[in-house]
C-alpha cells in the first residue's frame, strides 16, 4: 500500500515538474533576438481628420544611435547602476529575493508587481519577451524572465549587458537609448554628457512621464538628487562632486525634428505612457487624437503675429516672449487646439516647455469661480448666517451680507483691511489703485474689481471656493492651507488647460467634462485598443448659477467702466470672457467661451520673469479675440440657453434694491427666483432743508423756507469715500445733539467679534491689525485711543493705523475735531488678543 502511494506521488511529482518545465522552457526566446529587438514597427499620431501629425519610426523617433559602452561616459554608467541595480557587477543576473517575494505573493493569490528587477532581467524582459507576455504580472512570467536573465548573464559580460540596457531603455520624450535621450533633452550626443546630465537621465526610465524635466522640472530635480546620493552611497563619486552636480543649472535644448503640434504630441504621449507600457506603445499603434490641425495652425500663426506686435510696442524689448492657447469643446471635453509656446525649438525662450499645462497664477481669471460659489443657493444653505446678515437681508450687502449673492448684490469697494489666519492685516487694492464705492456684483465681476472679489471670498470661505474649483477640474488648488484671501486674485496656480475646461462648465450650464486628447487607438493588425465614448456629463454647478456667470461675463455694459465700450473682448457675437493679470505682470490670461467653444490664452515668460505693463486685455486678449473669431468664421451664431428658474426684476442701479420714486437710475437685472430683492432702496432719501441756512430744517424753520432735497445716504464705511469724491453730504442740523456725535465718527476696524491670536511661528513685528475710522464730516484730524492712551493721530484720510498685536483685552475709540471745530468721538469697541 505504501509502495503504491509512493509511486503515485512520485508520478504526480514528475507530471508537475514536467508541466512546470514545459511552461518555463517551451518557446523560450533565443538570445539571438537581442539585436532584432532594437527594431520595432512605427507608431502614428493622427489629427482628428486622419492627417499624420507624427510618425515614430523607431523607439527613438529619428534620432536612434547605438553607442558602444566605451563611448558612453563612465558617470552615465555608474548613475544607471546606482539607481537601477547597485549589485549589478556581483549578482548572477537575477534578483533571488525578488523571485522569492513573487512566489510568496503568488501563493497568497496576489498580483506580482513590477519593480526590483536587475538590469539583466530588464534587458531580458524588454528585448526578448513578446509584448503580451511582458505586460503580464504573474509568477510564470517572472520565472521565465529570470531564466532568460540567467542565460544572458552566462553568454554576455557585464559590460555587454550594460551596453544593451543603455542602448534600448526607454527614457521618455519618444527616446529609446541613452544617446537618443541625450539628443532629445540636451541637444547633444551622450558622449558629451556631464555628471549632472547623466544623473538626470539615469532617473528617467523608472517613470519617464513622472520625471520629465520639460513638464515637471521639480520632480526631475528631486529624482536627480536621489541618483546623485545613491552614487555617493555606492562610492562612485565624492560628496563634493555630487554637490557641484546638484547646483548645476541644466540647459535643455532639444534638436529640431519634423513634427506637427509638438506640445500636443508630447502631452498625448505622456498620457499614453501613463496608461500603456513601452512595448505596447511601440507595437505599431495608430493613435487618432482630438486635435483639429487647421485650428492649431491658425492658433500658432495668431500667437506668432500677436507676440511680435507686443514686442514692437513694448516699453522694454524682449520683456514678453511666450504665449500659449487651448481650445476645447466644452460639451465633450475634446481638446481641439493646443499650442504650448510660439516656437517649440527655441531654447532661448524655453520653447519646449508646454505652458498650456504648466501651473501659473491666473490673476483675476479665477474670480468667476468665487462669484459662482457666492451665487449658489445650495452652498448658501451651508453657510452660517449672522444676525447682521439677517438684518441686511433683501439683497443689500454692507460688509459680508446677504446669502446667496446675486448679480445685484451691493458691495462696498472701499479700503478694507482683512485679518489673515496668521494675524496679518491684508489690504487688497484694485488694479487701477482706486476705490469705486458702492458697486453691484455684476459690475464688480465684469469690471474685475479686486476688493469686492476678496469680500466675496471672505463671505463664502476659502474651503467652499476650493471645493467648487476642484469639482470644476482645478486640481492644483487642492491644498487649502496654502491659500489666503488673495486666492480669488490669482494667489494659487492653475493650468491653462484646466482653467479653460473649468470655464466650459459655465458654457454647458454647470456640466463638467474631463479634457481628453485621444479618440481611438488601433494596433498593427487594426484591432481597436481604445475607443472614446461620450460619457454622461457630471453636474458640478447649478445651471442657474452657471447662466448668471455667463450673463455677467458676456455683458459689455458690466465691464464698461474698466475696459471701455469697444474692447478687444468683443468678437461680434455672444461670448463670455474674463481676463487676468498677476500684480507683477508675470502672467496674463484671457479665458472665454461661446456655447460651443471654450478658449484660453496665456501670455508671459516661461522663466517666470515679469513683463512690463502688459495686462491680460492687452497681452492674451488679442490672441483670444483673433482665434475665437477665426474658429467661429462661417458658423451660425448660437445664443446661450437660459435655464428655467430665473426672473428679471427692475432695481435701483446703485443699491440693487427695489427702486423708489427717489432713485434716479434704474436697471433690470437677473435673479434666481426667490433671491430677488424685496426691500425698497434706502440710498436715496429725501430731506427737508432750510433754504436760508442750507442746514436741515427743524421745528423752528418757517414753512416757506423748507425745501425737499434728495441725498445719497451711504453706509458709514462708504461715507469717507463719498466725501473724497465730492458727493453732496447731508447738511448738519441747525443744532447738534451732543449725545449723537458718535454717529458722525465710526470705527470700522478692528472687529469686536473677532478673537485675535499671536502666532509663535511668526515674527511679532509682522503681526499687526489695522485701526480704521471713517467720518461723514471733514476732519482736521483723528486720533486712536487704546486703553485710554492715544496711540496714533492722523491728519488726513484714510484714517488708518497699523497696530502690533499685544495680548489682553483692549478698548479702542476714535476721537477727532472737525474743520468747524466740533469734537467727535466714536462708540468704543472691545476686542481680545490671545497670547
Amino acid at each position: 500500500m505504501r509502495r503504491r502511494l509512493f509511486l503515485s506521488s512520485f508520478a504526480l511529482l514528475l507530471v508537475l515538474v514536467s508541466l512546470i518545465t514545459h511552461s518555463l522552457f517551451t518557446d523560450l526566446p533565443s538570445l539571438d533576438r537581442l539585436t532584432e529587438a532594437l527594431t520595432v514597427p512605427s507608431t502614428k499620431i493622427l489629427a482628428r481628420d486622419g492627417r499624420l501629425l507624427y510618425e515614430i519610426t523607431d523607439p527613438a523617433g529619428v534620432r536612434h544611435t547605438t553607442l558602444p559602452l566605451d563611448e558612453i561616459p563612465l558617470a552615465c554608467q555608474q548613475a544607471t547602476v546606482a539607481v537601477e541595480d547597485a549589485s549589478f557587477y556581483t549578482n548572477p543576473g537575477v534578483d533571488i529575493v525578488g523571485i522569492v517575494r513573487a512566489l510568496w505573493i503568488n501563493i497568497q493569490g496576489g498580483e506580482v508587481l513590477a519593480g526590483g528587477s536587475t538590469i539583466t532581467q530588464q534587458v531580458a524582459r524588454n528585448m526578448l519577451l513578446d509584448p503580451q507576455e511582458r505586460a503580464e504580472r504573474t509568477l510564470l512570467r517572472k520565472m521565465r524572465e529570470s531564466i532568460l536573465a540567467w542565460r544572458l548573464s552566462q553568454a554576455y559580460t557585464k559590460d555587454q549587458t550594460l551596453e544593451l540596457y543603455l542602448n534600448q531603455t526607454y527614457y521618455g520624450y519618444l527616446a529609446y537609448g541613452l544617446d537618443s535621450a541625450a539628443q532629445a533633452y540636451f541637444g547633444k550626443s551622450a558622449r558629451d554628457l556631464d555628471l549632472a546630465e547623466c544623473a538626470l537621465l539615469a532617473g528617467l526610465p523608472q517613470a519617464p512621464a513622472l520625471f520629465d524635466p520639460l513638464t515637471d522640472p521639480q520632480a526631475a530635480d528631486d529624482k536627480q538628487i536621489i541618483v546623485l546620493d545613491l552614487m555617493v552611497k555606492n562610492n562612485f563619486i565624492a560628496e563634493d562632486e555630487a554637490k557641484l552636480a546638484k547646483d548645476e543649472v541644466l540647459q535643455f535644448a532639444p534638436s529640431p525634428f519634423p513634427i506637427t503640434a509638438p506640445h500636443f504630441i508630447f502631452y498625448v504621449w505622456s498620457q499614453l505612457e501613463a496608461t500603456y507600457p513601452p512595448d505596447v506603445l511601440y507595437s505599431g499603434l495608430t493613435v487618432t487624437t482630438t486635435l483639429d490641425l487647421d485650428l492649431t495652425i491658425t492658433a500658432e500663426q495668431i500667437i506668432t503675429r500677436r507676440l511680435q506686435l507686443l514686442a514692437d510696442s513694448s516699453e522694454v524689448p524682449g520683456s514678453v516672449t511666450d504665449a500659449a492657447l487651448v481650445a476645447l469643446d466644452p460639451h465633450t471635453g475634446q481638446i481641439l487646439a493646443m499650442v504650448g509656446s510660439p516656437d517649440y525649438f527655441n531654447a532661448e525662450i524655453s520653447g519646449a516647455i508646454n505652458m498650456a499645462v504648466a501651473p501659473r497664477q491666473p490673476g483675476s481669471a479665477i474670480k468667476p469661480i468665487t462669484y459662482a460659489a457666492a451665487f449658489d443657493p445650495a452652498l448658501c444653505s451651508q453657510l452660517p448666517i449672522t444676525n447682521n446678515q439677517l438684518q441686511n437681508s433683501g439683497n443689500s450687502l454692507l460688509v459680508t451680507g446677504y446669502c446667496p449673492w446675486t448679480p445685484a448684490t451691493l458691495i462696498l469697494d472701499v479700503r478694507t483691511a482683512f485679518v489673515t489666519k496668521e494675524g496679518f492685516s491684508y489690504v487688497p487694492q484694485n488694479y487701477d489703485r482706486n476705490f469705486h464705492g458702492p458697486v453691484l456684483a455684476r459690475e464688480a465681476l465684469g469690471g474685475s474689481l479686486n476688493i469686492p472679489a476678496v469680500k466675496a471670498l471672505d463671505h463664502i470661505g476659502i474651503n467652499n471656493m476650493l471645493a467648487l474649483a476642484g469639482k470644476m477640474g482645478l486640481t492644483t488648488l487642492s491644498d487649502a492651507d496654502r491659500f489666503g484671501l488673495a486666492l480669488t486674485l490669482g494667489g494659487g496656480e492653475v493650468r491653462l488647460v484646466d482653467l479653460t475646461s473649468a470655464f466650459g462648465v459655465f458654457a454647458t450650464g454647470g456640466n463638467y467634462q474631463l479634457p481628453i486628447t485621444i479618440l481611438k487607438i488601433t494596433d498593427a493588425e487594426n484591432n481597436i485598443v481604445y475607443q472614446w465614448q461620450p460619457r454622461p456629463a457630471e453636474r458640478v454647478l447649478d445651471e442657474r448659477v452657471a447662466y448668471l456667470i455667463t450673463d455677467i461675463l458676456s455683458d459689455n455694459n458690466a465691464r464698461l467702466a474698466t475696459f471701455g465700450p469697444n474692447s478687444i473682448l468683443q468678437i461680434g457675437r455672444p461670448a463670455a470672457v474674463k481676463t487676468g493679470t498677476t500684480t507683477d505682470f508675470r502672467d496674463n490670461w484671457t479665458v472665454g467661451y461661446t456655447p460651443e467653444l471654450a478658449i484660453g490664452a496665456w501670455v508671459g515668460n516661461a522663466d517666470n520673469s515679469p513683463m512690463v505693463n502688459i495686462s491680460g486685455v492687452a497681452g492674451a486678449g488679442p490672441i483670444w479675440h483673433d482665434f475665437m473669431r477665426a474658429a467661429l468664421t462661417g458658423k451660425p451664431e448660437t445664443p446661450f440657453a437660459e435655464p428655467p428658474g430665473l426672473v428679471r426684476v427692475e432695481v435701483c442701479a446703485l443699491s440693487g434694491l427695489l427702486p423708489t420714486d427717489y432713485c434716479p437710475l434704474r436697471k433690470v437685472d437677473l435673479f434666481i427666483d426667490g433671491t430677488q430683492p424685496t426691500q425698497p432702496d434706502t440710498f436715496y432719501q429725501p430731506f427737508q432743508i432750510d433754504a436760508a441756512t442750507g442746514g436741515l430744517a427743524d421745528e423752528n424753520t418757517p414753512p416757506e423756507r423748507i425745501a425737499t432735497q434728495v441725498f445719497l445716504v451711504l453706509p458709514p464705511e462708504a461715507q469717507e469715500w463719498a466725501r473724497q469724491k465730492g458727493l453732496p453730504q447731508i447738511p448738519n442740523p441747525n443744532f447738534q445733539n451732543p449725545n449723537s456725535n458718535s454717529q458722525l465718527l465710526t470705527l470700522t476696524s478692528p472687529d469686536d467679534s473677532t478673537l485675535y491670536a499671536i502666532s509663535p511661528r511668526l515674527p511679532l513685528a509682522s503681526q499687526q491689525i489695522v485701526f480704521s475710522a471713517v467720518s461723514g464730516e471733514a476732519m482736521k484730524g483723528v486720533s486712536f485711543v487704546l486703553d485710554g492712551q492715544v496711540v496714533a493721530t492722523l491728519t488726513e484720510s484714510p484714517y488708518q493705523h497699523f497696530w502690533q498685536l499685544a495680548p489682553g483685552r483692549h478698548t479702542l475709540e476714535a476721537a477727532g475735531v472737525t474743520v468747524s471745530g466740533e469734537t467727535l468721538r466714536s462708540e468704543p469697541i472691545t476686542f481680545v488678543v490671545n497670547p
